[in-house]
């Protein structure tokens, strides 16, 4: 509704400005009228934000915001216009205006059903507490809810029963009519009598932002698909609710949010409460469907970048993809969305209360995917590139994308940014066949080599012996290299060119390929993930062989807890052995093995003295067990 002027300004003269801003800015007079605080918009050691009652301004020179009271309550606690009002004219003892009698009676209806709501909420928290309630308190601790966890989010219980709400709400004055209206009956249209919509569930208050319940969202306790009813259920729209506008939690979330806690967007309830009691205030849900825009729009008052906290399936995937594109056309200067994709099997309840903690959501979090890196994965994903026009093809499918963002500067950012990543990308499959031709290449050249040397003859037993033995160190290596890189993923893509130099045994060579083929994609995996990905891929025998507890017997730098930097010097040590014994190979080839007295014709060879200096410079000795051919490991 519209305000009468002079009702806004009679506020304003009655409401000090710096009393308003001095409960939450720390101020000191400068001056006779000017007032002086650390900018609560960004973090100052200097004192730039600046408020003048007589003005009835503030602003703040560290980040150019500016208003007065209806502005900063808007922008700080996140109310509405109306609601400002309403506050500030409480402040200020007056009585906010009702511009009709319609509108005098739809405030009057409202007000009634937040007093039906709040009674029920009451309720169904008694109820909990209650004998009828024990199956509901077992279940909740089963899912290792603090008691003061319960009590913060007023968990409740509706009985299994028609009657009893209805019976304890006329006894406080509120008749059917009224519970119907605020979503907690429902009336049939065949006449019959009027019944609760909610039965034997555990309940959920949903508040609006000043924190006063408006609805409920409650999960059966039963076998919801035995008796063909929802496992989870929420109040129909109402007066008071509008579904596609509220987030579960925002009002306990919104303030955290502005304080700098990350604020993340999660599934359901169950999500938001694990991670608040985990230590992450700042979580909220959509009621039971996709994030629409009213959602994102109320998500950025309080945040520049909601994280997005998602299951890593197709349903995880595809709901990503739906908030993107509904969040493009409102992108601002510093407001977007980002993406924390939940390992495969987890969401954030079973994530915080597992083995991982608050450590591995913490991770996810800080490696949350940017909303344009999203977009452009989702939309080159399978894409050939190999000519100019797919790759036209897939810039004009991307600029058509981004077409609906209305700010023009996000929106060339975005164009920009796209370029620049097709670049990229068409450079890093270039790359990657580079890398297949030489692979291939390098295994044709050992094959004729291979071939070259034609049947071996029979050696005496103890030098067979001897070769059984040295062959099975070079595989044990191949193994410990390999387990070092399934359980450190990060180290892949570092170590990839000197994979290419090693001839691993053939099973061995398609874990090989698999870890390879999983750093080109440029996929972000822990150990965990990584295994999944490998198996799926039909890696799982030689995966069995590389992490048998043998292997990490003998090098327990290999293994996932070992610290990053002691896995890399063991790959970098056992890469070092496998270049000597090719250089041993090389130098014998040439003519001389390593300490031999040479020839002068020898020392004038300049090339056999290079490997002999490559060979003598190595750390340690060559070590018994290298193959005495001087073939690679």
């Amino acid at each position: 509704m519209a305000f009468p002027q002079p009702f806004l300004d009679e506020i304003r003269a009655r409401v000090p400005l710096t009393q308003l801003v001095g409960r939450r800015v720390s101020l000191k007079q400068r001056g006779r009228e000017d007032w002086w605080g650390l900018s609560p918009f960004s973090n100052e050691k200097t004192p730039s934000f600046h408020v003048r009652d007589d003005k009835g301004f503030y602003h703040c020179f560290a980040s150019g915001e500016h208003g007065d009271h209806f502005s900063w309550l808007m922008q700080v606690e996140g109310l509405s216009f109306p609601e400002a009002v309403e506050t500030l004219a409480g402040l200020a003892g007056m009585e906010v205006p009702k511009s009709s009698p319609e509108e005098r009676r739809r405030e009057e209806k409202r007000k009634d059903l937040t007093d039906v709501v709040a009674f029920a909420a009451g309720w169904y928290a008694k109820q909990l507490d209650g004998p009828a309630g024990r199956e509901a308190r077992d279940y909740l601790k089963s899912r290792r809810l603090e008691a003061l966890t319960v009590e913060t989010f007023g968990l409740g219980f509706a009985p299994d029963d028609r009657e009893s709400l209805a019976t304890a709400a006329k006894a406080q004055g509120i008749e059917m009519p009224q519970l119907i209206e605020a979503g907690l009956y429902r009336k049939p249209d065949d006449g019959r009598s009027p019944y609760p919509l909610f039965r034997n569930r555990i309940m959920f208050p949903i508040n609006d932002r000043r924190g006063r319940p408006i609805a409920f969202g409650g999960r059966f306790m039963g076998d919801a698909k035995a008796i063909g009813v929802g496992k989870y259920i929420n109040s129909p729209d109402t007066p008071l609710f509008d579904k596609s506008r509220t987030l579960y939690n925002l009002d306990r979330a919104r303030e955290p949010a502005r304080q700098g806690e990350p604020l993340l967007v999660v599934e359901g309830y169950m999500d938001v409460i694990a991670l608040w009691q985990a230590g992450f205030v700042a979580a909220v849900a959509p009621l039971g469907t996709a994030v629409t825009e009213h959602q994102i729009a109320e998500l950025w008052r309080f945040h520049d970048e909601p994280v997005l906290c998602l299951d890593g399936d197709v349903a995880g995937q595809k709901a990503a993809i739906r908030a993107g594109e509904r969040a493009l056309p409102g992108l601002k200067p510093g407001k977007s969305l980002s993406f924390a994709f939940m390992p495969e099997g987890d969401d954030p309840d079973s994530l915080v209360n597992g083995p991982g903690g608050a450590r591995e959501m913490n991770t996810l979090i800080k490696q949350a995917q940017p909303l344009s890196d999203f977009l452009f994965e989702t939309e080159s994903d399978g894409v050939r590139l190999d000519t100019p026009e797919r790759r036209a093809r897939l810039e004009a499918d991307l600029f058509q994308l981004i077409g609906g963002i209305e700010d023009e500067l996000v929106r060339k950012e975005y164009q920009r940014a796209f370029r620049d990543k097709l670049w990229q990308l068409h450079r890093k499959h270039s790359q990657t066949r580079l890398k297949q031709t030489r692979r291939q290449a390098i295994r044709e050249m050992r094959a004729t080599r291979n071939d070259a040397r034609g049947p071996q003859a029979e050696q005496p037993f103890g030098r067979k012996l001897l070769e059984t033995a040295s062959k099975r160190l070079v595989r044990r290596r191949q193994e410990i290299v390999l387990a070092t890189l399934v359980n450190h993923p990060a180290l892949i893509e570092e170590f990839d060119e000197a994979l290419d130099g090693i001839a691993f045994d053939p099973d061995l060579d398609k874990l090989r390929a698999e870890l390879q083929k999983r750093a080109l994609a440029g996929d972000t995996l822990d150990p965990k993930a990584l295994t999944h990905h490998l198996i799926a891929g039909g890696a799982e025998a030689p995966l069995s062989a590389v992490t048998h507890p043998d292997v990490f017997r003998l090098a327990p730098q290999a293994k996932a807890g070992a610290e990053p930097l002691e896995a890399r010097r063991l790959l970098e040590h056992i890469l070092l052995i496998g270049q000597q014994s090719v250089l041993v190979g090389e130098y014998r080839t040439a003519g001389r093995l390593p300490g031999e007295e040479g020839t002068a014709a020898d020392k004038r060879d300049l090339r056999l003295e290079a490997l002999r200096r490559s060979v003598d410079a190595g750390e340690g000795r060559l070590g018994a067990g290298l193959s005495d051919d001087g073939e690679d490991y």
